[in-house]
């Protein structure tokens, strides 16, 4: 485990998001560059593409419907949409929405009867959010600052939760589980793109925040993913990697080698009947 603290690990995250959001410009010359270096390096908001701006090379789903200042500040690692199965009229909850853009890609599945809510920590990030949301004119959406560890979530109001590339960030994992799980409905369902991995990192690359603020070192292996997801409550868990989704990993055991870091595509469920 790592020595810093979870302050320390908030604030940090909150700086790196914080400053990203307010260095934002719309450059679709730029932002294409840098999506494709991501895509090649595997990851988005990771140190090894110098804090530059992902785009949306990890969409399978069509985002050409949203503006370039909602494409442009997508810093994830994956496309929760595509594995959440959204419906009309179902409520959405985003862990750690940043600019919006699962959020609106969301929003146009669950069309008017649906409600989506992002949750972000960072300030900054919720005012881009919202600006955004005026130019979408997604009046279905709404945004709310908070942590993914305390969601400022009733009980059982979400029928899906999405989340992309944030869980990893967060110091307290078995407390994003169990927040997740209670603002479920019975029945909803856990659609998540994050960063893993299969193997540990050494106690100096998890001290090292950089590389945590990164969605590098803050990634925990599969089977540790698994064990904090069933202690909440989850089940039907699934974990695999985008880059190979027919492989299930959910059921391997804990790696205790070298790190192996990969973008997965994580679902789970809370059964009906469960509160």
């Amino acid at each position: 485990m790592t020595t810093l603290s979870p302050e320390q690990i908030h604030e940090e995250v909150k700086a790196r998001y914080g400053r990203l959001a307010s260095e934002f410009k719309v450059d679709v010359a730029a932002a294409n560059t840098q999506a494709a270096a991501n895509t090649q390096a595997g990851t988005c908001c990771g140190d090894t593409v110098s804090d530059g701006f992902c785009g949306t090379e990890f969409y399978d789903v069509d985002v050409s419907s949203l503006p370039a200042d909602v494409t442009g500040l997508s810093l994830g690692c994956g496309d929760p949409i595509a594995i959440a199965e959204l419906q009309p009229g179902q409520t959405v909850v985003d862990l750690g929405s940043g600019g919006g853009i699962d959020c609106f890609l969301a929003a146009q599945r669950v069309g008017e009867t649906g409600h989506v809510i992002g949750i972000d920590m960072t300030e900054v990030m919720l005012e881009k959010a919202n600006r955004n949301k005026e130019k979408v004119g997604a009046a279905n959406v709404e945004f709310r600052y908070g942590h993914i560890e305390n969601l400022p979530i009733d009980d059982n109001t979400a029928d899906v939760i999405i989340s992309n590339c944030v869980i990893n960030l967060s110091p307290d994992k078995t407390a994003v589980f169990r927040e997740a799980f209670r603002v479920l409905k019975p029945g909803g369902k856990v659609a998540v793109s994050d960063m893993v991995t299969q193997g540990q990192f050494t106690p100096k690359e998890r001290a090292d925040m950089s590389l945590w603020a990164g969605c590098i070192t803050g990634a925990e292996d599969v089977a540790d993913y698994v064990a904090w997801m069933q202690a909440a409550g989850f089940h039907h868990i699934s974990i695999r990697d985008k880059a190979n989704p027919d492989v299930e990993l959910a059921g391997l055991p804990k790696d205790m080698g070298p790190a192996r870091i990969f973008s997965a595509r994580i679902t789970a469920v809370k059964l009906s009947g469960e509160l």
